[in-house]
């Protein structure tokens, strides 16, 4: 009983563990992802770039109404779609989160989850507020966004696009001119522009992706009676069983 107690205790403790990594890893990355997209959208203008370290680090603003990495669905109700979507994923991976936590899943397992469940919710809240409380970063206007300005957003509920800021252009020169189709045009890796919430997800698939069988390895076996356990057992029901003769 002692024994099956410990482990009761011990399961307990590494649960309340396992919590506080993931509540750590979630409140990092999205106030992190929140923090840079708002300085971004209200320090500067559209396609705006900084050179932050020589040629391959810049900060260079985009906005997309879709995915990570520029990818999107065409149309207001293609935007939607996407937003229910991310809606419903965010719930079945904190879900699924919530249950593996429970069970004492491997650490690592729950920080690759919680790196990309904080990348989802981040992204998402570019896409559900931002329309409400920015104004519009034109095109070819060299015009900073406001916060909460005084004639509304530039976009509903669920409508709003996601802050793009992370440049590593770490080659950039020409395909040779011999190939067809790209000979003599621009070689640039890597191209798309992305966030932090972007990051998170992607290092969290990266990670689970190198560790998997790892992390999905049974965390506690069931352990079968030692010896000396069977021997004391036995010894018990041997004790037990004159008493229940004499009644």
């Amino acid at each position: 009983m002692k024994q099956s107690n410990n482990k009761t205790v011990a399961k307990a403790g590494k649960v309340q563990s396992l919590r506080r990594l993931s509540l750590i890893t979630l409140l990092v990355i999205i106030v992190l992802d929140q923090v840079s997209k708002i300085w971004v959208k209200t320090s500067m203008h559209l396609d705006e770039n900084i050179v932050v370290f020589h040629d391959w680090f810049h900060i260079h603003f985009i906005e997309n109404p879709g995915m990570a990495f520029g990818l999107e669905l065409g149309g207001e109700w293609g935007k939607l779609l996407l937003s229910l979507f991310r809606i419903g994923a965010i719930v079945a991976i904190a879900w699924y989160l919530r249950s593996r936590i429970r069970d004492g899943a491997h650490r690592g397992f729950v920080f690759c989850i919680s790196l990309v469940l904080a990348g989802a919710i981040g992204n998402m809240i570019d896409s559900a507020f931002y329309g409400l409380i920015f104004s519009e970063s034109p095109k070819y206007i060299a015009q900073v966004a406001v916060l909460f300005p005084s004639e509304g957003g530039y976009a509903g509920f669920l409508q709003g696009k996601v802050v793009d800021m992370l440049h590593f252009p770490l080659i950039d020169t020409q395909w040779p001119e011999w190939l067809p189709w790209v000979g003599g045009g621009r070689l640039q890796f890597f191209r798309p522009v992305f966030n932090i919430a972007d990051s998170a997800i992607t290092i969290g698939f990266i990670l689970f992706a190198l560790q998997q069988k790892t992390f999905l390895a049974e965390t506690e076996k069931p352990q079968k009676p030692s010896i000396e356990a069977a021997g004391a057992a036995s010894q018990a029901q041997g004790s037990a069983s004159p008493g229940q003769a004499e009644e």
